[in-house]
This record gives C-alpha cells, sequence and structure tokens, in this order.
C-alpha cells in the first residue's frame, strides 16, 4: 500500500499538470496521455482495494518528490516504478498463506507488469520485458528504491517494518557489458561483491576499488547491489543498493 500510495500520487500529481499537448510535444502520440490516464485509476483502485483491505491498520498517503520536469521524465519514472510494482509483488508472494489474498495480490502484479510492458515498448519504444522471468524483490529493496521520493508521512501511520539501504549509484549511469563502472557508497567496500538481479538469476562479480567489470549476458532491466555475499544476496548482507541498471535490445536480441 505505500507503494500504491506513491504510484497513485505521482500519476494524479502529473496528469493533472501536463496536457495532451504537452506529451505530443515531446514527441508522443496523442493516444499517450489516456493509456496514462487509464493506469492512474489502475493505481487509485489498487490504493483503495488494499486499505479495505488492511482496515486500521492501512497506511496513508505521504507527501512525495519526484524528479519529474517534463512529459518525457514523466514516462522515463513512470516506467521505472511500474517495474518496482511488479517485482514487489513478485517477491512478497512467498509470505502471502491465504489463497484469496494471494489470488487478488497476483491480480495486481499482472497489471503492474502489464503497464510496465506497455511504457517501455508502445510509449518508449524499447523492449517489453527483460527476458522469461521476472525479478523479485525483498521488501527492504523495494523500500529502498521508493523511500527516495518520500519527503514526510502523516505521524499516524503505522511504522513500517522495513529498513532502506544506503544509496548505490553508478558510473556511467546508462552502462553496457564489458564496462569497468565505478561504484559510490557508503560503507566499506572491502571483500565485498556486486549482485546483479536480474529474472531468477544473480550474477556476482568482484569489486575492486569501488569499481567493477559488467559482464556479459544482461538485458533489459538489471537491479544491482552491494554484498558482502558472493553466492546469495539476502538483507543481512546488503550493503548498499538497489541501483537499476538499463540494457536495451532489440527485437533479433537473442534471450540470455
Amino acid at each position: 500500500l505505500t507503494l500504491e500510495h506513491l504510484e497513485d500520487t505521482f500519476y494524479k500529481t502529473y496528469l493533472a499538470k501536463f496536457t495532451e499537448s504537452d506529451f505530443t510535444d515531446a514527441g508522443f502520440a496523442p493516444w499517450v496521455r489516456g493509456r496514462f490516464v487509464q493506469i492512474g485509476q489502475h493505481e487509485a483502485e489498487h490504493v483503495a482495494f488494499l486499505t479495505s483491505a488492511l482496515g486500521s491498520e492501512a497506511t496513508s498517503a505521504c507527501n512525495y518528490s519526484f524528479p519529474v520536469t517534463d512529459a518525457a521524465s514523466f514516462v522515463a519514472l513512470s516506467g521505472i516504478l511500474e517495474g518496482v510494482g511488479s517485482s514487489a509483488y513478485l517477491g512478497a508472494a512467498q509470505f502471502i498463506s491465504d489463497p484469496a489474498v494471494l489470488t487478488a495480490a497476483g491480480s495486481i502484479l499482472v497489471t503492474e507488469g502489464r503497464h510496465q510492458g506497455w511504457v517501455q515498448a508502445a510509449v518508449e519504444k524499447e523492449a517489453p520485458w527483460s527476458s522469461a522471468f521476472e525479478t523479485p524483490q525483498t521488501f527492504d529493496e523495494v523500500f529502498s528504491l521508493a523511500s527516495p521520493f518520500i519527503t514526510s508521512c502523516p505521524s499516524t501511520n503505522p511504522a513500517l517494518p522495513f529498513v532502506a539501504f544506503p544509496n548505490l549509484t553508478v558510473t556511467p549511469a546508462t552502462p553496457a557489458a564489458g564496462d569497468n563502472i565505478t561504484l559510490a557508497f557508503s560503507g566499506n567496500s572491502t571483500g565485498a561483491f556486486l549482485a546483479l538481479l536480474h529474472g531468477l538469476n544473480q550474477t556476482f562479480v568482484p569489486i575492486s576499488n569501488n569499481s567493477a567489470i559488467l559482464p556479459a549476458g544482461l538485458q533489459g532491466t538489471v537491479y544491482a547491489v552491494v554484498s558482502n555475499s558472493s553466492s546469495a544476496v539476502a538483507d543481512n548482507n546488503t550493503i548498499a543498493g538497489p541501483a537499476i541498471l538499463q540494457f536495451p535490445f532489440d527485437s533479433s536480441a537473442s534471450n540470455p
């Protein structure tokens, strides 16, 4: 619900600000804004559904700050938020024991995935998926991605049992396979690894002098974290992250 509130406010804020002309002036088709309106309506319905389901334990919306300056940056951030939403519901599935609740969450997950695929393919003209599998993320990983947009929350909100990891910045911002990337984060990098989460796979690369060399075989959206482990990422061995890396590929690319 914390994430759904964020998405709901995101769409309400910028769809009230940007007109159809703002989208067409940015090079998007005339029908693009209308589809975003529908996505915004979906997110509002998700908020209403989860608020009803959680009752007295439901969180209220917070105050947010998004790095959006125009229609193009709105579209780019929308694709990111929808992808985080998909990975959040997927990662939470293992903790849901009630079949009815699991089905409802799965229904929302599929819709979030459709949103992301539409934004990436129909609007941004990029690949609509990353691989045959979506990437699940833990609660703390998702909260770490969402928390930079949250400036304050009502004091009446229930305390969230999540922790945001230190921020991880990757340079260059749009790396490619084989690049020697620079990692900026707080914490000791001695003996640490850059863990690349893609689909159901975790690929580990040693970190040396706060840099790492990206392996081949990465495509689409990849989540990167710094970890003390070289075999399995968990909240208790994560040092920083996630950072979101994008590896574009065209329709002739084979699936790694």
